[in-house]
């Protein structure tokens, strides 16, 4: 039976948030069940920030949370590993706002839980099993989800870029899949964005190191990890905004061109409909795919 999972020691990491700018440090902890994923501001006396959909924040460039006024930001790529993993329950100390960058990839965060390595716990997990699909469109972008047996994704993006162009992606999502797969795929950004998005007060801490920089002409800073790491970043920032309901999904999400903003806005939708949705265990599913037989 597939249980909760939590890690089995503590483990920290510093960087730099990659926006704000500023240093910051973290440390994942065990947790037990039923806690799911919370953030604690150790410089504001521990304060808790739970990663569900109630304190979604403002989205534009990160996926951002708030409670009473008390902010995390750039969230995803640290969520996407934990869901990735398979741990369901971790305390994540923080001593500033924002989650740091490191090398703008899930990697690092990978690297982290396995450091620290993974514990069964006795509750059977329950994951959110998709009943009904549910599609919204916006802009000319695109997300679906729909019911399935498993966890799977596919993505598809295209920019106007030698480099990128039209990309898609699929896969069903397990933790030797997401290790192997989208962990390794880091953020992007473009050289003629960079002054327009400063002034706005992001990408402070933008750098070679922690992104795949474009030029009009193709990468500036070394080779690729995968031929189309641009999509599969895009997968891995969609599972880590999907963490925010709460539980491991039970569906096929499919996306085109969709971003956090539809990301979460698909998490509040979905739940705010209960009829399309229900929690199950893994041991009450094979039990219902048992009688469906007989």
């Amino acid at each position: 039976m597939h249980c909760e999972g939590t890690l089995r020691q503590a483990v920290p990491a510093s960087g730099i948030g990659l926006h704000s700018g500023t240093p910051v440090n973290i440390r994942l902890l065990p947790a037990p069940s039923g806690t799911g994923i919370q953030f604690r501001r150790t410089d504001l006396e521990g304060f808790v920030v739970e990663a569900n959909s109630a304190n979604i924040a403002k989205v534009s460039y990160a996926t951002s949370l708030m409670k009473k006024g008390v902010f995390i930001s750039t969230t995803e790529h640290l969520l996407s590993a934990l869901i990735g993993l398979g741990v369901d329950n971790v305390v994540v100390e923080i001593d500033n706002l924002e989650v740091p960058i490191l090398d703008g990839s899930g990697q690092p965060f990978v690297e982290m839980i396995e450091a620290a390595g993974r514990k069964s716990q006795q509750r059977a997990r329950r994951y959110l099993k998709i009943l009904a699909p549910l599609e919204m469109n916006e802009g000319g972008k695109f997300i679906g989800v729909y019911p399935a047996d498993s966890y799977r994704v596919s993505y598809e993006i295209n920019f106007p870029h030698p480099a990128i162009g039209k990309q898609e992606f699929e896969l069903e999502i397990t933790p030797e899949s997401y290790r192997n797969e989208l962990a390794p795929a880091r953020t992007f950004g473009f050289l003629a964005d960079v002054e327009a998005m400063r002034r706005q007060g992001l990408i402070r801490g933008g750098s070679m190191e922690n992104a795949v920089v474009l030029s009009p002409d193709g990468v500036v800073n070394g080779e690729l990890r995968f031929a189309d790491e641009f999509v599969r970043h895009k997968t891995l920032d969609l599972i880590g905004d999907l963490a925010l309901l709460g539980h491991p999904l039970l569906g096929y999400v499919r996306a085109n061109r969709a971003g956090h903003a539809l990301h979460t806005a698909l998490v509040k939708k979905l739940l705010s409909d209960p009829s399309r949705w229900t929690l199950v265990t893994l041991a009450a599913r094979q039990a219902e795919q048992v009688s469906a037989t007989v």
